[in-house]
């Protein structure tokens, strides 16, 4: 069995090797889109747990598919335009539960695309700020939360995580700050010490 350092520097490895194709619709790559996004949960003073769903929100689309033996999502055939893994926030929080992270982290990684779905359902505007891609692909993801989603989703404690993830999955998109952003390795450390937590 895998120690947590093993497990880490796999995780590392994935991000670095697979995270270097594009990000949906935008001009850096999948890698640097998740580095962006763990540096403002970690600039904010998140706790750690938060650190690491933003650093790795976007896993599902990430790791390939073999790798994910326990879900298999169908592709949408419906469209020619590319709005990603249908179903990646799922694939992702899954891949993360069966290598060992906290039902806290894997539940902020599979609310990023439901906190999309709130937002744009209480802020009218929030739409509107949403790349083109993402706008897409809302509708792939059911749209904006309605009645019980909506209810359940303004209840849930994780709640205020779950929107300030989601918020810096939206800004994680600036092109050139590359050396001003820690690499996946600056991660390596907090990652091995969630997984040997137990």
């Amino acid at each position: 069995m895998a120690t947590p350092q093993e497990k880490a520097e796999a995780l590392v490895s994935v991000l670095e090797k697979y995270g270097q194709g594009d990000y949906i619709g935008e001009s850096i790559s999948q890698l640097e889109h998740s580095l962006q996004a763990a540096h403002q949960a970690q600039r904010s003073g998140s706790r750690d747990e938060l650190v690491l769903a933003a650093l790795l929100h976007d896993i599902g689309q990430i790791i390939p598919l073999e790798e994910t033996k326990e879900v298999r999502m169908n592709l949408s055939q419906e469209s020619t335009e590319n709005v990603g893994r249908i179903g990646h926030e799922i694939i992702g929080a899954q891949y993360l539960r069966s290598i060992g992270f906290s039902e806290i982290v894997c539940r902020l990684v599979n609310s990023h695309v439901a906190a999309k779905r709130y937002l744009t359902a209480v802020n009218k505007s929030y739409y509107d700020s949403l790349s083109t891609a993402s706008q897409k692909s809302l509708a792939f993801q059911g749209g904006p939360f309605q009645g019980h989603e909506l209810t359940a989703f303004e209840q849930d404690p994780l709640r205020d995580e779950m929107v300030s993830l989601r918020l810096w999955d939206d800004a994680a998109k600036v092109v050139g700050v590359e050396d001003s952003t820690p690499r996946a390795r600056a991660y390596l450390d907090t990652m091995v010490a969630h997984l040997g937590r137990l």
